[in-house]
């Protein structure tokens, strides 16, 4: 091309250039301005999501429940009226993932009695999942799905430094719409909200933020994310007024819903703590049992757990999910760190006795119970029962104070029913003085039968 053609081109070219430069800035502009817009909910609502579940349960009733925990039901189920018949009842609630390997947490009353439940991630992955642990005091429960990768979690906070007006986040599935979020701030701490004379939820952390029934089991969140508290519906009378269990409640039951200790009576005999400002984390041995696996596996206070088979034992979850499915007879791996060396050991888990439930209730009730065969429940009226017979009641115990009689049948703890001494005392084995122990108890009389819930203090 001559250069007098090329001279005659270029103020074309110039031109064309110089209208083109508007086109390319607009998009530049256009998320500039976006990003101007963009606030720490939107930035925890983008972390965050992922790591939120929608929970549809299922269950089958053939009449509304009139226990205090079924109140908490209302919001969810629509109860049927008429002819007693079984229907098949779908709630939805919320949940976070806990742990990678497929740990949920939601509400207890979200999953509580269902025959079915399906968690759903927000792009639509569905699971089916089963109820790990339910704590219906603390209105916890975890679920575990079958995750076929490692899912996002959100990180834990802290409750205890929570202040009145901070902003707070909560995503969850009110009502059923998918992955909503709601901002607010925190109204009040340490807020106590009653069912009734007999069921109570304490310590909650109370805020305006928007939770209605679907949100309950969600996440509330601080503006970096952090979980700070489990949304729960239980007040359907308020207006702009939600509560959320503080995630140090969580924390403080996580072990205790998750140990195998606990849950199939496996003894290893160690007493641990979370390992805070240790490298790298870990799980600190804080005591070992004499005679215990632990100590038969040369186990010594002040070693730090830091891995349990194959799995990094970063803090005490990580070390009861690595535990679970875990029976007595098992052999475990163990990597320990002790005065700068690396260990490694095999703790050969033990089945621990059942505590003796009979000695447990006099200790902590002052009533004298006895065991009966269905043969004798029946001759006494109560044919397919689950109970034991009162023998005596001591004066001023806490048996007394809700006047149990001899001849009455304890019939449930906490709400399960013991048939047993030794499933007595593992209901009661874990009851320290002072606690609160909801007990049911039925008296039999010419008039027909009698029941009773009530709660009570140990002592």
């Amino acid at each position: 091309m001559s250069r007098k053609l090329l001279r005659s081109f270029a103020p074309a070219v110039c031109l064309a250039v110089v209208a083109a430069i508007p086109c390319l800035a607009q998009p530049v502009a256009d998320e500039a301005r976006r990003e101007a817009r963009r606030t720490p909910v939107v930035d925890v609502f983008e972390q965050c999501r992922d790591a939120v579940v929608n929970i549809a349960a299922t269950q089958f009733v053939e009449r509304r429940g009139l226990g205090d925990f079924d109140r908490l039901f209302d919001d969810f189920f629509e109860l049927p009226i008429g002819p007693r018949r079984t229907v098949r009842q779908t709630s939805m609630g919320s949940g976070f993932v806990l742990h990678p390997s497929g740990y949920i947490v939601t509400n207890a009353h979200v999953v509580a009695r269902t025959a079915e439940r399906k968690v759903v991630f927000g792009d639509g992955e569905e699971h089916e999942a089963e109820v790990v642990a339910l704590d219906t005091e603390h209105d916890l429960a975890i679920l575990k799905i079958a995750a076929t990768s490692p899912l996002k979690t959100l990180p834990l906070g802290r409750s205890d430094d929570l202040m009145v007006g901070e902003t707070v986040i909560a995503i969850g599935n009110p009502l059923g719409y998918q992955h909503t979020v709601t901002a607010g701030v925190v109204s009040a701490l340490d807020r106590t909200i009653e069912i009734n004379d007999r069921l109570r939820f304490a310590g909650l952390i109370q805020t305006d933020a928007s939770i209605n029934p679907g949100n309950s089991g969600g996440p509330l969140l601080n503006v970096l994310g952090e979980l700070i508290g489990v949304n729960t519906a239980i007040r359907g009378d308020a207006q702009n007024i939600g509560f959320a269990i503080p995630v140090d409640q969580l924390k403080k039951r996580l072990p205790e819903m998750l140990s195998i200790e606990r849950r199939y009576r496996v003894e290893t005999g160690l007493s641990l703590r979370e390992g805070v400002g240790e490298v790298g984390g870990g799980v600190v041995v804080e005591r070992v049992a004499p005679g215990s696996p632990a100590a038969d596996a040369g186990v010594r206070p002040g070693d730090v757990i830091a891995r349990v088979e194959d799995t990094p034992a970063r803090g005490l979850v990580d070390y009861h999910i690595a535990l679970l499915g875990h029976r007595p007879g098992d052999k475990v791996e163990m990597r320990l760190h002790r005065d700068g060396r690396t260990l490694m050991t095999t703790l050969e888990l033990r089945e621990r006795p059942l505590p003796d439930g009979l000695a447990l209730a006099r200790a902590r009730l002052g009533v004298r119970l006895e065991e009966l065969t269905a043969e004798q429940l029946a001759a006494a009226g109560l044919r397919g029962a689950r109970a034991l017979r009162v023998r005596e009641v001591e004066p001023g115990s806490p048996a007394a104070t809700i006047d149990m009689a001899t001849g009455d049948f304890l019939v449930a703890v906490n709400g399960q029913f013991p048939a047993s001494a030794g499933e007595l005392g593992e209901l009661l084995e874990g009851v320290r003085p002072g606690d609160a122990v909801s007990i049911s108890f039925v008296r039999l009389s010419n008039r027909g039968r009698t029941q009773w819930t009530t709660a009570v203090r140990a002592r």
